[in-house]
């Protein structure tokens, strides 16, 4: 690979770009799955090299942007990219926590024989450098006699069906149908009245698309807490905190990235025994983003989308009808203020302007059997962008969905907290 060809001269001169918001830095031509899915994995791998070794969340953080930054000036031969480190950093803090979390719930060190085996291994997959940190240390072969590692609640919901996303029109099941399988991870009991910490609770939704191109991530969107507090009136029970969010749409209808930090607000109202109102509330600043402009495409081998900042809004509301039945609502808004053109000299173009995305997603799932519904989706996506010295843009795409629903959950203890 030719960019990783370095030596002393090529050190010298990146060491010379000086810091990332001044001139000898630079915003990339790379495409959007690469900026936006690719460096936040490699973020993971810096944050759990910490992480396995002792280190709490806060404290992993730095190394993150240690470990990016360094790659950039050391690791590298071109100009190094600022949106590089950005989203490697904040989103790679993101995920290597979630994935640190997951692996912990499945390791067990009182385990032995098969059992031990297949849990190292899982574990290994889901958090490949905790698994090698781990032969290093001498973890994968020891034995306890108690839990020593932080345990909670994990709830998991497969989809697996087909989906129709329309060609524009308001005309139903117009496009091409193509199969999907999404999951929804929920960690943590938002309810439970306990000190807060770091991704003691979290949501992971993520999504692939068949038979469309090479888009087949289709989304990856989250969120965990970082502090809050738990409170009940009467019979209404609270959480709220502060959210570091993480969301990625990769679609047919438009590209669209999110590092964000903001409130959340969680509640639960029973209305009997069996039936309660789940709903939750975010409001957060987006201090990095990136979001296409006109029609997408999945053979663009360079930057079809625009580097920006701004603000997003969500609401989810869930109605679960004793185990018959459930009835969902999920409401997204993002303000993007896209600040950077693709390489065009900015001073000649300025800004290019704002877009408005708005998510329209209302489901209903019925149970057939056991902990397998059936359900149908309709979701709406308004896009309207507006830029300096070029006409505005207003899209409206649907998109329906049938699936089989499968939520299965682990109700597991907390442990020692190693």
């Amino acid at each position: 690979m030719e960019f990783a060809k370095v030596d002393i001269h090529t050190w010298k001169r990146t060491v010379n770009a000086g810091f990332p918001w001044g001139t000898g830095w630079e915003w990339d031509q790379d495409r959007f799955g690469n900026n936006f899915l690719s460096h936040p994995m490699m973020g993971n791998f810096y944050y759990n090299a910490a992480r396995s070794n002792g280190y709490n969340y806060w404290e992993s953080a730095p190394f993150v942007f240690a470990g990016s930054y360094m790659w950039k000036i050391f690791g590298e031969n071109g100009t190094p990219e600022r949106e590089d480190l950005i989203n490697t950093t904040f989103d790679g803090i993101f995920l290597g926590e979630v994935l640190y979390r997951l692996s912990s719930n499945i390791l067990d060190d009182r385990s032995i024989g098969r059992n031990r085996v297949f849990r190292e291994i899982i574990a290994g997959i889901i958090d490949p450098v905790r698994g090698f940190n781990r032969l290093l240390q001498g973890k994968t072969f020891r034995r306890t006699n108690k839990e020593i590692y932080q345990k909670e609640p994990i709830n998991i919901t497969l989809f697996a069906g087909i989906h129709s996303v329309n060609n524009q029109t308001n005309t139903l099941l117009s496009g091409h149908s193509d199969g999907m399988i999404n999951a929804q991870l929920d960690y943590g009991n938002p309810f439970e009245l306990r000190k807060r910490k770091p991704f003691d609770f979290f949501r992971l939704r993520a999504e692939l698309n068949f038979g469309v191109g090479r888009k087949i991530v289709d989304n990856i969107t989250g969120y965990g807490i970082l502090f809050g507090k738990n409170g009940k009136i009467g019979n209404l029970s609270i959480l709220y905190g502060g959210f570091q969010y993480y969301d990625y749409f990769d679609t047919k209808a438009f590209e669209l990235a999110t590092i964000a930090f903001g409130g959340g607000l969680f509640t639960k109202l029973p209305l009997s025994k069996t039936s309660n109102l789940y709903t939750n509330l975010h409001l957060g600043l987006v201090p990095f983003a990136g979001s296409s402009v006109g029609p997408v495409s999945d053979t663009s081998q360079f930057r079809d989308y625009r580097f920006a900042y701004g603000w997003e809004g969500k609401v989810e509301s869930t109605l679960n009808l004793g185990k018959f039945a459930s009835i969902s609502l999920l409401y997204y808004y993002y303000f993007i203020h896209a600040f950077d053109n693709t390489g065009k000299d900015e001073s000649q173009y300025g800004t290019l302007g704002n877009n408005f995305i708005n998510m329209l997603k209302p489901r209903v799932s019925v149970r057939v059997y056991k902990n397998l519904s059936i359900g149908i989706e309709h979701n709406i996506y308004f896009n309207d962008h507006y830029q300096r010295f070029y006409p505005s843009l207003h899209t409206t795409q649907t998109e329906q969905r049938i699936f089989l629903m499968f939520y299965w959950e682990d109700p597991q203890r907390k442990g020692h907290y190693e």
